[in-house]
């Protein structure tokens, strides 16, 4: 559910601190990538929660986001008067909050190498980032990146390739079972996709299985509806 805005916060305080209600601030579906990973990380809870998606790169856009969070920037969870900000942070808040939902695998071991996988996308692939810009709308062959660009969807392809190949029996996903590191690289699984990207066929395997998911499909349904064009992501 879609709602709009309430009124300024002060600090980092909450805008809407309502007992109970739970609010995901993202920003533009077709290029936030950053918005989508805790988007999906939460719809895959099953818990219920209201979705404010502020446009990015507007004027007042950072006014708006700053009504839910000091930081500025999104997406930004309010779950009960408590405000989380920043995709990992949230998705680890989530990961504690509905434990049922199994967002981190079972296995200690398995479950600190989800959390390197993760931490290495949060940190690392700026080239691949930065030269395959997420746009859902992009169906695009012929596009072209750097040596290093090419080095980072290397590096993810052997990294996709090695999980499944230990964890193929417990389920589609990295970890056999759908994750947080699933959430994490879920964008990258659309830039391969926009930009045709030649990957092994475990690789595709793969993304097809995260595409299938029911929270992807409506994410992406919505992305094609949106009316905003930013010039910097349609190149």
């Amino acid at each position: 559910m879609a709602i709009e805005p309430p009124g300024a916060a002060h600090g980092g305080a909450p805008a809407d601190p309502v007992p109970g209600r739970r609010v995901l601030v993202i920003g533009n579906r077709n290029y936030s990538s950053w918005s989508l990973r805790p988007w999906l990380a939460l719809s895959m809870t099953g818990a219920p929660f209201d979705t404010v998606r502020i446009p990015l790169y507007e004027p007042g856009s950072a006014a708006r986001i700053r009504q839910y969070s000091a930081a500025g920037k999104v997406p930004v969870l309010v779950d009960d008067g408590l405000v989380v900000w920043d995709s990992l942070a949230i998705c680890e808040y989530l990961a504690e909050r509905f434990p049922e939902a199994g967002l981190w695998p079972a296995a200690p071991g398995a479950r600190a190498e989800a959390r390197s996988v993760a931490n290495e996308m949060h940190a690392g692939f700026a080239s691949l980032r930065r030269e395959l810009p997420m746009n859902i709308r992009f169906d695009r062959d012929g596009h072209r990146w750097s040596a290093e660009a090419q080095a980072d969807i290397d590096r993810v392809c052997v990294l996709w390739s090695g999980l499944r190949a230990r964890h193929a029996g417990l389920g589609a996903f990295l970890f056999g079972a759908f994750s947080i590191a699933d959430a994490m690289y879920a964008p990258v699984v659309l830039r391969l996709r926009s930009y045709r990207v030649p990957v092994p066929p475990d690789v595709a395997r793969y993304m097809q299985s995260v595409l299938a998911l029911p929270p992807m499909q409506a994410w992406i349904e919505a992305a094609l509806a949106e009316p905003e064009r930013l010039d910097q992501f349609e190149r």
